[in-house]
Order: structure tokens, then sequence, then C-alpha cells
């Protein structure tokens, strides 16, 4: 096993990857994932950059610049003088050459970074590289290849889901994504930054477990002020980054834009049909593009209500850094470098509120541990009701974000509150949740057995309320 350094997290990942080095076949390993979120940091650490042959593409340069690139590239690697070339099929071929000298190597390490940005219009670079991985690489059991893209869209439609001589073809997938709660502490660690875990919570509420962001903050300053010097100082580093984040992920990033920017005024989510009439455009294969690419991106997730059908889908916005840029940084036109920390705290509470929703929706796995129940299988839903009047009956609405129904008969009704000190159970929320209890029951006619939990940042009070509640979660917990 090859001895990794600087690697924090990604165990799965360098799991993966040390699978695939250690096989007796060539390997084709495609990863992908959001802009920033350490793609090429992991194989470049994984492999201590020891690469038989590297290139990366840019998104700006031409197929002519490109090849030229290719060309200093390849004549670095073997210490040879390749000529200069000017299609990529002679490109390839030159590669092929170079790699020949090599087949009595025990590992041949290729690297290239940056796909998608090679695959420019009349290149014809797709097709040549299919060429060379079918007819050369593929033989080569000692080969081990490994792509990069940062465009989702092409690399979940365009290579993953090629329907031609690519298909099928890549051996491993590695979708990264961005860190756990329990990755962002160790690698605020890595970064000599001392936080307690409430104030990592925050940390990851604002920029979201992506680790280029993480690497920003300055150890010398305390969160309030990163946030400050990173969003609100003159010529703040992450000012524009929302813009150049999804104009650097998708060709059309507009109605990227309009789909996110309404499902942050809507925080509980909305339906496809609801988001065609608001934003009034037509629902058509591009919209449904649209949902799937940030759904893969991690900006969005498509979930299924209770016992519903895909066709109920809601779509929900869950990308923290985005929450957070339009909440408090897109329509910011002050001068004030002390923004955030001299925002006050009832200004910051629904934003505290809904984001810790969402960090207990990413770390559901979690909470299945905490609960003892990682082995039971179980689909994570919500569940909504819109009250109903008549003569004889007034019913109130209820909306439950986090629902986990499980194969061994019991249903846990999450109820998700964030405080920074214990948090105690008033009546009225006793009551909303005993009425909430008993109207899921009535209404979804379900026989299983209910269970409430409470999902808090430093526990309950002990109050007479809290012999109602089944289970109840902390914030450390989350960090498992």
């Amino acid at each position: 096993m090859l001895k990794k350094q600087n690697i924090v997290g990604r165990k799965a990942e360098q799991e993966v990857l040390n699978s695939c080095v250690m096989s007796s076949k060539s390997e084709f390993i495609a990863v992908y994932g959001r802009r920033r979120i350490g793609k090429t940091y992991l194989i470049k650490q994984y492999f201590k950059e020891q690469f038989d042959f590297y290139m990366t593409g840019s998104l700006n340069m031409s197929k002519s610049e490109h090849l030229a690139y290719f060309n200093s590239q390849i004549n670095k690697y073997s210490k040879s003088c390749y000529p200069l070339v000017k299609t990529w099929f002679d490109a390839f071929k030159q590669l092929e050459h170079y790699l020949s000298t090599l087949k009595n190597k025990k590992k041949i390490i290729i690297f290239i970074d940056e796909l998608p940005w090679f695959d420019k219009k009349n290149t014809k670079f797709l097709s040549n590289f299919e060429l060379f991985w079918n007819s050369f690489a593929s033989e080569l059991n000692n080969l081990k290849l490994i792509v990069c893209g940062s465009s989702t869209t092409w690399m979940v439609t365009k290579f993953l889901g090629n329907k031609g001589g690519l298909h099928n073809r890549v051996t491993r997938k590695i979708n990264l994504k961005p860190f756990t709660l329990k990755e962002t502490e160790d690698f605020l660690k890595y970064l000599k930054i001392d936080w307690d875990r409430l104030q990592i919570l925050q940390c990851y509420m604002t920029f979201g477990g992506v680790p280029y962001y993480l690497s920003l903050l300055k150890r010398e300053f305390s969160l309030i002020q990163n946030i400050d010097y990173l969003f609100f100082s003159e010529n703040s580093e992450l000012k524009n980054e929302y813009t150049l984040l999804y104009s650097s992920l998708f060709n059309d990033s507009k109605i990227y834009h309009r789909i996110i920017e309404l499902l942050a005024t809507k925080l509980q989510g909305l339906s496809r049909k609801e988001i065609v009439e608001k934003l009034k455009i037509t629902d058509n294969g591009t919209l449904s593009e649209a949902f799937e690419n940030l759904v893969n991106c991690d900006f969005i997730r498509s979930y299924s209500p209770f016992k519903k059908n895909k066709r109920d889908s809601l779509f929900q916005l869950t990308d923290l850094f985005s929450l957070f840029y339009l909440k408090f940084v897109k329509n910011y036109n002050g001068k004030n470098q002390h923004f955030f920390a001299e925002l006050k705290d009832e200004k910051k509470s629904n934003w505290y509120g809904y984001s810790f929703e969402q960090v207990c929706l990413l770390h559901t796995n979690q909470i299945k541990q905490s609960l003892g129940i990682s082995g039971v299988a179980s689909d994570i839903c919500s569940w909504s009701y819109t009250s109903k009047q008549d003569e004889n009956l007034q019913e109130k609405g209820t909306q439950i974000d986090l629902i986990i129904d499980r194969d061994d008969r019991i249903i846990n009704i999450c109820e998700i509150k964030y405080s920074e000190s214990k948090y105690e159970i008033s009546s009225s929320l006793n009551e909303k949740l005993l009425y909430r209890k008993t109207l899921f029951k009535s209404k979804t006619k379900t026989s299983k057995t209910i269970h409430l939990t409470m999902i808090t940042t430093k526990g309950l009070t002990n109050s007479k309320y809290c012999g109602n509640i089944n289970s109840s979660i902390i914030l450390d917990d989350l960090f498992c």
C-alpha cells in the first residue's frame, strides 16, 4: 500500500484507489465532484505526484494550446523530443509509443485532470481518447489511468453515461463529496485551528464542508472574524465564488441560479410543478437535466414524501455555502468589513435553525448509528399535511422534515432544534409533538410504532415532558 501524506479523511476513497493500485489488471478510475472539493489534491497526495504522465485541461485554452501543452508534458515525462502534432489522434499515438517503453514497469500511473476542458467543439478529443483506451491502454495490466473533472454535467452525462465506445469502460467511480462534520473537525485540526464543536458546526453551516473554503481560514482569527474576512472585507476571497461556482460547472448557469435562488426562498422545498409555475419556464428535458445536475453536484436534494411516488418528489436546497451566500452576501452592498460580527443574533436565528436541519439531513447515517439502527433497512423521507376545515372539524397543518421509516416496524419522527445551550421542551412544543404523532398515525394509517426523536446541539434539560421523547441525539453524535 502506498504511503499517503497530508490526506485528511477520504478513507473510503483511499481504499478504492488502493484497491486499483494493487489489482493485477488495467484500471480506469473516474473522479468527479463540484469545484473546490479536493479531487486534484486527493490524487496528487495519494500518489505523491509520482506519475508517469500528467496533464490538466483548461477552460480557456484552445485545441492548439492544449496540444502544445501535451507536447511539453510528454517530452518532460519521456525525456524525449516528440514533435508537436496537430490532432489528438497523433497525440495519443505518441502517448502509446512512450507508454510502450514502460511495459516492464511494475505500475504505470497516468493522471489526466480536468478532462472535460479538453473536449472542445470539433476537437475530436473524446473519440480519440476512447480509441486510446480501447485499443491500447486497456490491454496493459500494469496501467492505472485516473481522470478528474469538475464539470459534473459532462462527467456524468457525456463521459460516465457514454453510449459509445466508452460505455462501461470505467472500472471505478469516485464521486467526491463535501467533508462530513468529523472530516471537517479533523481538517481543522490539521490546519491547527482549535474550535469547539459548536463553532465547527457553525463553520460547516457557512462553508458546507468544502475543503478549499476551509483551507482559507486563518488560525489566528475566530470563526466570526474569518467569515467577515472571507466574505465582507475589501477584495474578499469568496465574494464572487457563488457566481464562479455555477458558471464553472454548467454551460448555461442562468437557469441553475434561478432554481437555486427560488429554493432558497422556500426552505421546505418545492415540487417540479411549483418550480415551473413560479419561474414561468417550460417543463422539458432541459429542466430535467438541470435538476439531475444540481442533485449530482449536491446542491439540491430530491426526496419523496412518506409513501409517495417519485412523481411527487420535492426539491430542496441543501448546499450550505449557497444558502449562506444568498441569505447574507448576495444583496450586501455596504462597506462594513465587520458586517457579520455586528449582525444581531435574531437575524441569524432562522439561518441557524434551517442550516442545522440540513446538516442533520446530510448526516442521517450518523443519526442511524446513534440510534443503534445502522443495520436496519430504512427510508429517509418527510411528511406534510395541509389543514382541511369543515363544519365539524378543524385540523392544523404540519410539516415533518425528517422521518426514518424502519423495516423493524418503527418510525422515528425527528424534531430538530438548534440551540447554544441545552434545549428545554416547552408545553407548547410538547403539545405540537404529540399532535404530530397522532395526526401522522391517523392520516397515514400506518400500523408501525411511532417514536419521537429530538435532535439538538447540547441535549435536553430535564423537564417533565422528556418522558414523551423516545430518543435524544446531540451534536456530538453527528461527529461519529
